[in-house]
């Protein structure tokens, strides 16, 4: 028993449904690409009051924008629920729910597991024995936090108590916002202080839930903050009620006669009464159905800049791929929803037109979205840092610089227009020669950056990447030009003069 396509996406996230709106606009025939999705199918009453009510959708859990799940999904009033969040609302394009695949043709395989997957013979073959074949395959498969990446792993028993929860798909969001409902006035402990931690705690915390965020760092968002701007979001969500216990972890569970924590126990030595528990740990790309057959790194699938694996006939999109980043010059993994976006329109557009093809030129983008607040990061945070604005107010940021260069830029509370100077900056990576001039302009050097007008001649990056501008037009070339540009024209009207004498 089996099928075969053209197309075969695997995996049914956020990826997913930008390549299928792109496969669509670049003129698919009907038939010819097909998703493959392993999210759990769910047939509960609460499941399918997610799906907006729809119960003949009811398990057809199409792509849909993930962020919703630790945002909007878990607020009290008014919650996000699908269709209101199936891609591709999120780049303000088109909504595709399941009918939107019907009417396109595209086969969805939903709640369905790939067991194994040979890319020399390119055929996939499902736990229920299907043999599912392809010319082109698109793995988006993502990353895990399920049983392999559970509390187990790290030597605690517990991980499935009916009121310890995760967040990675619908089912956790679900599960999770019933037992938020049910613990509301109660406590609850948050075990990680990365986005899922910071996200959940702030939802939590609207909720009227009592917050404890536990984690080993020195302070929250420890890969991007420094120090200053982790200061300033503890502050405030200690404003909102929420407490910090850092520099340790968990080490076990006290649990009841039915199998729910009651307690959480730190190396510390501290103990923490918990009506319930959010494990935001961390994930791990998805590679395992490919290992051995094609070529990893930095954890995930490598691939070139069209999203062309080590196979011609793959390609790998999302948080499995680890591509090259032309700003930095590196291969980099990716766990953001907006490089997935991306990264699916460019593996789509490569596959349909490789003659046309250009190098995926993504500059590393991440933000967030909690209380009143609203940050965005560009580029890399490494090298030397510079704090500027005001952090006792609303507007503050930061700028890396590297070997001399911008690399990254930081900023909360700003306007649209500043979102985008700091974009450009960085884009650029302007040399950088004087750190305290940098904090003197603050934000204002990102927007002087962004309204200078493109210059004349192309840009050119040098063998050691530093930006080489070709040389200018100087005054005396102009001067020259217009000297020569009158005399043609005095030629041009005294030959002209001549002929007609002739």
């Amino acid at each position: 028993m089996g099928r075969a396509f053209t197309y075969v996406i695997l995996g049914g996230g956020v990826a997913a449904g930008y390549a299928a709106l792109e496969f669509t606009k670049r003129g698919i025939s009907h038939g010819e690409l097909c998703i493959i999705s392993e999210e759990p199918l769910d047939t509960t009453e609460e499941f399918i009051q997610t799906l907006g009510g729809f119960s003949k959708f009811c398990g057809n859990v199409a792509p849909y924008e993930r962020p919703a799940l630790s945002k909007g999904f878990l607020l009290p009033e008014a919650p996000a629920r699908l269709p209101s969040f199936h891609t591709c609302v999120g780049a303000s394009e088109e909504r595709l729910t399941p009918k939107w695949y019907k009417e396109h043709g595209i086969e969805l395989v939903l709640g369905t597991r790939v067991k194994s997957a040979d890319v020399r013979r390119k055929t996939l073959l499902t736990a229920i024995g299907e043999t599912i074949s392809y010319k082109i395959l698109i793995i988006a498969t993502g990353a895990r936090v399920g049983k392999a990446l559970q509390l187990e792993e790290f030597g605690v028993a517990g991980s499935d108590a009916e009121n310890v929860c995760y967040l990675r798909d619908l089912a956790d969001a679900t599960r999770l916002v019933n037992v938020m409902q049910s613990c509301s006035g109660g406590n609850a402990v948050v075990i990680g202080g990365g986005y899922i931690g910071m996200e959940c705690a702030a939802s939590l915390v609207i909720n009227k839930i009592n917050v404890t965020m536990v984690f080993p760092e020195a302070h929250c968002m420890a890969r991007l903050f420094t120090p200053k701007i982790a200061s300033y979001y503890e502050d405030y969500y200690k404003s909102k009620g929420v407490q910090f216990i850092k520099g340790t972890v968990l080490s076990s569970f006290d649990m009841n006669s039915s199998g729910k924590v009651t307690a959480v126990n730190l190396t510390d030595g501290n103990r923490l009464p918990a009506d319930m528990v959010v494990v935001g740990i961390g994930i791990r790309p998805n590679t395992g159905l490919f290992e051995g057959q094609l070529t990893l790194e930095k954890g995930g699938i490598k691939v070139n800049g069209s999203m062309q694996s080590s196979n011609s006939s793959v390609y790998a999109v999302g948080d499995v791929a680890a591509f090259p980043v032309k700003l930095f010059g590196e291969t980099r993994r990716l766990e953001h929803v907006d490089s997935s976006r991306k990264a699916a329109r460019h593996a789509v557009a490569a596959i349909m037109e490789p003659a046309k093809a250009s190098e995926f030129d993504y500059l590393p983008f991440f933000y967030s979205r909690v209380f009143a607040l609203s940050w965005q990061f560009y580029g890399d945070s490494v090298g030397e840092v510079v704090h500027y604005g005001d952090f006792s107010g609303s507007t503050f940021g930061a700028y890396w610089v590297s070997k001399g260069h911008l690399v990254g830029s930081f900023l909360e509370g700003g306007t649209k227009e500043e979102y985008e100077a700091i974009a450009k900056a960085t884009k650029l990576k302007p040399e950088i020669e004087d750190l305290a001039e940098l904090e003197r302009q603050g934000l204002g050097f990102a927007l002087a950056i962004s309204r200078k007008p493109p210059p004349s001649q192309p840009v050119e990056a040098s063998s050691s990447g530093r930006l080489v501008l070709q040389k200018p037009m100087y005054a005396w070339h102009a001067t020259a030009g217009v000297v020569v540009a009158a005399s043609v024209a005095v030629f041009a009207f005294w030959y002209g003069r001549r002929r007609r004498r002739w």
